[in-house]
């Protein structure tokens, strides 16, 4: 592949929209389940509009696939700031469990903490595209750490409304706020997504369907898809719920503690792309997840708040490293031509499989199992990790042969 033109400002872009989406899907994953427990919502319902919230992202990605050749990822992603907007100006003023539902299935409420979301794909194939082989992972790894970091500083955010409540600002009206700041956020983004050239979704080879690369994707997306499930039992709103309800964590001390766990996760994601180099990316995927895995289980059964926040730290250190030489491995094993669709086929099953657990995860909270959740979320990704490294582990990118 030959090197990105000299002055190609695509990845400086992606890279602050992704900042400003990340730093609100960061305040926007702890606020959320404190919005709904006031408007009355149990733990049941709230993992329903993480599950609806995760089925309506793997719904527009499927979309995204099929009609991305035509409109290309600027004009999509321009749309789905658009969307996010307006995601923000809803949730302001929605009190209503069907409107609440609603807005969860056809907007972009991220429970996941950034990597099950419509924009990623659109980016991933943006990224790939605007670099050379050799420099792929260390783009996916800056990626990434940008928008941990960002994501991190939306935690501290979520912080705002009790600070807001102390100038006389009402509980509920400090959220609404936070939601208006989220739409301006999504404004924002789009006006960056704008500034892309026109022609960089057409730069290099034309993007074409899956054909050369159909097994090889399909099998990711299976594997893709376990992990994802797995992830849903943990994602930060349910785990942000359970430190409520167990240990009676405050807002501001969740908040604080979310923003060192993003600051942890985001600080690994360099030494991920360090890693790979030195011991390839199927090992760095497999070889940090395992042990954050063994932590998170391990916190499950923690008897003490000290005790289960050191452990779920440990996690964060760790848990996030494969996420940039995952996208840097889909990207360097495909056709350079079906890259856009390998982006939106791994994508689409993640997000419908991580759709499926946060309900389950809410129906066992509700019945009393509340530790169960994060135990299957961390078999399940055991499992999936060493059935990656049997699969996978004789199938390098170009830079590792």
């Amino acid at each position: 592949m030959s090197q990105a033109p000299p002055r190609d400002r695509t990845p400086r872009l992606v890279y602050a929209a992704r900042a400003l989406r990340d730093f609100g899907d960061g305040f926007l994953v702890l606020l959320l389940p404190v919005y709904l427990a006031a408007l009355g919502f149990d733990a049941f319902a709230i993992g329903v509009v993480a599950t609806l919230a995760l089925l309506g992202s793997a719904l527009m990605t499927l979309a995204i696939g099929m009609i991305g050749a035509r409109f290309g990822e600027r004009a999509l992603l321009i749309a789905a700031s658009a969307l996010m907007a307006a995601t923000g100006i809803a949730l302001a003023f929605s009190h209503v469990a069907a409107l609440i539902f609603l807005i969860a299935l056809v907007g972009t409420i991220n429970p996941s903490a950034g990597s099950v979301s419509i924009f990623v794909p659109l980016e991933h194939a943006l990224l790939a595209r605007s670099v050379a082989d050799r420099e792929r992972t260390r783009t996916f790894a800056l990626y990434s750490l940008i928008g941990a970091l960002a994501a991190a500083l939306g935690a501290l955010a979520a912080a705002s409304p009790d600070w807001l409540a102390r100038l006389g600002l009402s509980r509920l009206g400090a959220l609404q706020l936070m939601f208006l700041f989220y739409a301006v956020l999504g404004v924002a983004g789009g006006a960056l997504y704008a500034r892309i050239p026109r022609q960089t979704h057409r730069a290099g080879t034309r993007a074409a369907p899956l054909s050369r690369s159909r097994t090889i994707v399909l099998k990711l997306a299976a594997l893709f898809s376990v992990d994802a499930f797995a992830g849903g039992f943990a994602v930060p709103t349910l785990m942000a719920l359970w430190l409520y309800q167990k240990f009676d964590l405050s807002l501001t001390s969740a908040g604080a503690f979310f923003m060192v766990a993003g600051l942890l996760g985001a600080l690994s994601q360099p030494v991920a792309g360090w890693l790979g180099a030195r011991i390839g990316l199927i090992n760095t995927m497999v070889w940090t997840h395992i042990p954050a895995s063994l932590a998170l289980i391990a916190a499950a059964l923690a008897p003490s708040l000290e005790l289960a926040l050191g452990l779920l730290l440990a996690r964060a250190l760790l848990s996030q490293m494969d996420v940039p030489a995952r996208a840097s491995y889909v990207m360097a094993v495909v056709a350079p031509e079906e890259r856009s669709a390998a982006a939106s086929v791994t994508a689409v099953p993640r997000s419908l499989a991580a759709a499926a657990s946060p309900a389950l995860a809410g129906a066992l909270f509700a019945s009393g199992y509340a530790a169960l959740p994060f135990m299957l979320c961390g078999a399940l990704k055991i499992a999936y990790d060493l059935t990656l490294l049997a699969l996978f582990h004789n199938l390098r990118p170009p830079e590792e042969r």
